[in-house]
């Protein structure tokens, strides 16, 4: 009896569920460790019943079961956007984006994002070949994705989120699960910065297991290494989860182009799957790589290996940790409280004596310029989510607050030899910040229409105390302090046409803080104007998705980006001097073949030979500056179109195959558009795979091997162009690898 009860149950709760259009991915896990427990609890009874003594009486009068209650999970219904609702989160009525690197795309190495986010629209990859990340929005300036909002499972890290908002670290790819990108209104959610939010969500510890050991290993061209090493398991109410992970390689310059990544991390969640959690994390980064040096273009064009930077180096160190507090009080009602810091160290020498693709010389040339930037920063976050009913509809509402504390000093010296570590002070001052936000937003659903208003207001203040500039000499040292308050506003509107197709537009207001260097100038005699404000942007969505059929998604949509205030140079002055307007279309659509075939003759060829899933991405741009100094020109990284197609193979869970292809158009790497920052256009394909040989042997053992050519065809080309140079792309390179997992 007790096993007809288990096979009715399970079956009973996975195949009747009704279909859902929108799922909290985070609870579907929980729910799927709340089925396992539930499931092997009757299993365990039933074992229980069958081993008991057959002479055993029982008593005659009828007896109550205990209640077992089991959550079937969720679907995927919502992929590849957002649910409505997430946690404390309304995405409703915002362009949004997901991409699952396990289930969709064979394995990355070497945080190859070209690939990893090949299916998000709107962002353009400044390519380079350090460990550091860059990456534009829709016309805006990418170096370090300083205009993007970058998050690791919703903590920033950045760092520091306004004085010197650069990502310099981002996680290893083998950490995470998927990417989330939401654009527009993502002001009002997660900061001020108007090119939205990218948020990389980690995996939770493993569910069913105590322990669970994974080892990845990864061998490349120029002597490229990688290796990452993970436990993960949960015992009791703990679920527990580390890595260890490393990579190294020469670059393909002559010389001063290796890097070095190390990095570790663990991650502990007490009661995953129960209605209140306790999630705490830490983790280190440590990252060296050289410099090389830019090239002119007809240094490219002659040999793209050659460098003109011996001594230049980078360093970085991070050690960051969290703790997250999760409540479900209901299923209407929902607190979230978020505590993240750390300290954060940016290290970096550079030979002086150079310029624009040139060996450094002259009389500066025996000295280097060394400059040492440390953030301790601290920061809270709660936030609260109620569902509710009105006039006979389900509506939603989220606020919240967050706090953010930053203490920042900076040294530059003046070393005595190309090479040197340390030096001669000539610079040493000390960075303050201090942020606090008010944030509520709230979902009205009216039948298939539905609105969210939402309002954030920020509080920025932020203190500079410059103790010692050698470069001044005609204006005195700084000791500033400065306030800025900024009301952002919003509105999201969706609309169901048919079941599975939405139209939905969002207009949203966001705001660029001054930076460190802009609020005060550390060069030469810069000063700037007394009426300097922030930049100020308004964007706009008008889109139409679906997910209508199983095989088959898109989201076509038309944007325009206003941005005003913006902060730059005349002369020596620091002013507000642009205004630019940015508008296009983007479009991203993704059928399977195969799932197509088989939904329209209701045959199963999926499962016997595997799906067929091509996709396009194509962002549409026309941006100018209106006003300003540069007025009538394109700002930077403003290509006309950055169009990537490819198709991804998936046979069950064994086989993955990816040929990917990005091409964009020639553009500028200077609001100025200087000749010597051109970028021709290029287009780069990428082949990549994974085979799981050998598949829960025992129940307890895989075995897989994956690899890639990137850049198949040798594409000459760059994506970046810095103040020392063009700095050259990657041609054409190989990786290979294999991985094991036991538990």
């Amino acid at each position: 009896m007790r096993t007809l009860l288990l096979i009715v149950t399970a079956l009973t709760l996975v195949l009747g569920m009704p279909p859902l259009t929108r799922a909290d991915e985070g609870q579907k896990d929980r729910e799927m460790g709340a089925l396992k427990q539930a499931v092997e609890k009757l299993r365990t009874d039933d074992e229980d019943a069958k081993n008991k003594p057959q002479n055993q009486t029982f008593p005659q009068d009828p007896q109550s079961l205990k209640e077992v209650t089991v959550k079937a999970p969720k679907g995927d219904a919502t992929r590849p956007f957002l649910p409505d609702v997430q946690g404390t989160k309304i995405n409703a009525g915002k362009k949004t984006s997901q991409v699952n690197l396990v289930k969709e795309l064979p394995a990355i190495s070497n945080n190859n994002f070209r690939q990893a986010l090949v299916k998000v629209s709107g962002l353009l990859l400044s390519e380079e070949t350090t460990p550091l990340f860059s990456v534009g929005y829709r016309g805006l300036e990418p170096h370090r994705a300083q205009f993007i909002q970058v998050l690791k499972d919703g903590a920033p890290i950045h760092a520091d989120m306004f004085g010197y908002p650069e990502a310099y670290y981002v996680p290893p790819l083998q950490t995470i699960e998927k990417i989330e990108f939401i654009r527009g209104g993502a002001g009002l959610m997660y900061g001020p910065q108007p090119g939205g939010a990218l948020n990389f969500v980690t995996y939770t510890p493993a569910l069913g297991t105590k322990v669970r050991l994974h080892s990845e290993n990864v061998f490349g061209s120029d002597n490229y290494f990688s290796t990452y090493e993970a436990l993960t398991g949960t015992v009791g109410p703990l679920g527990y989860q580390g890595y260890f992970h490393e990579r190294r390689g020469d670059g393909f310059r002559n010389a001063n182009s290796d890097f070095e990544v190390i990095s570790s991390g663990v991650k502990t969640v007490i009661n995953q799957t129960g209605d209140s959690r306790l999630i705490m994390t830490y983790d280190e980064y440590h990252e060296e790589h050289g410099e090389p040096g830019g090239l002119t273009r007809a240094q490219f064009d002659e040999d793209a290996s050659v460098n003109t930077r011996e001594y230049d180096r980078f360093r970085l160190e991070r050690y960051y940790s969290g703790i997250k507090y999760e409540k479900e009080f209901s299923e209407q009602m929902q607190f979230d409280f978020l505590t993240y810091g750390g300290h954060y160290r940016r290290y970096s020498k550079r030979q002086r004596g150079g310029g624009f693709g040139t060996v450094p010389s002259g009389a500066n040339v025996n000295s280097n310029d060394i400059e040492e930037q440390d953030f301790y920063n601290l920061g809270f976050e709660p936030r609260f989510r109620h569902n509710y009913e009105l006039f006979g509809n389900g509506h939603a509402l989220t606020l919240g607050t967050h706090a953010f504390m930053s203490h920042s000093p900076r040294q530059d010296q003046r070393g005595a030899g190309p090479a040197a570590d340390s030096g001669t002070l000539r610079k040493d001052a000390i960075r303050d910040s201090w942020y606090l936000s008010v944030f509520l937003e709230n979902l009205f659903r009216f039948g298939k229409l539905s609105i969210t208003p939402g309002v954030r207001l920020e509080h920025f203040w932020q203190r500079i105390n410059e103790r010692l500039n050698l470069d001044k000499t005609t204006v005195p040292l700084a000791d500033n302090n400065e306030f800025d308050f900024a009301p952002l506003f919003g509105l999201g509107i969706v609309y169901e046409v048919v079941k599975g197709i939405e139209a939905y537009t969002n207009i949203s207001q966001s705001y660029r803080p001054k930076i460190f260097t802009q609020a005060v100038p550390t060069g030469t005699n810069q000063v700037i104007n007394e009426d300097l404000e922030e930049g100020e942007a308004v964007q706009y969505d008008f889109g139409l998705r679906g997910k209508p059929l199983p095989f088959l998604a898109w989201d076509i949509d038309y944007f325009l980006l206003s941005f005003s205030n913006q902060i730059g140079t005349e002369g020596n002055r620091v002013v507000n001097a642009g205004r630019a307007r940015h508008h296009g279309l983007e479009l991203f659509t993704e059928v399977d073949l195969v799932g197509a075939y088989d939904y329209f003759n209701e045959t199963n060829h999926v499962e016997a030979i595997g799906s067929l899933a091509p996709f396009v991405t194509l962002t549409l741009l026309d941006a100018e500056f209106s006003a300003g100094p540069f007025e009538g020109r394109e700002p930077q990284y403003a290509p006309q179109y950055n169009f990537r197609f490819g198709t991804v193979y998936r046979w069950r869970d064994r086989v993955k195959i990816s040929l990917v292809g990005t091409f964009v158009d020639a553009h500028f790497a200077d609001d100025a558009s200087t000749a010597n920052r051109f970028i021709p256009s290029y287009k780069v394909w990428d082949l990549t795979g994974e085979l799981n040989l050998l598949k829960n042997v025992y129940g307890k053992f895989d075995l897989g091997i994956f690899g890639g050519i990137n850049n198949i065809t040798d594409e000459h080309y760059y994506a970046r162009v810095r103040s020392d140079g063009v700095d050259p792309a990657y041609g054409r390179n190989i990786y290979g690898g294999v991985k094991v997992s036991l538990g």
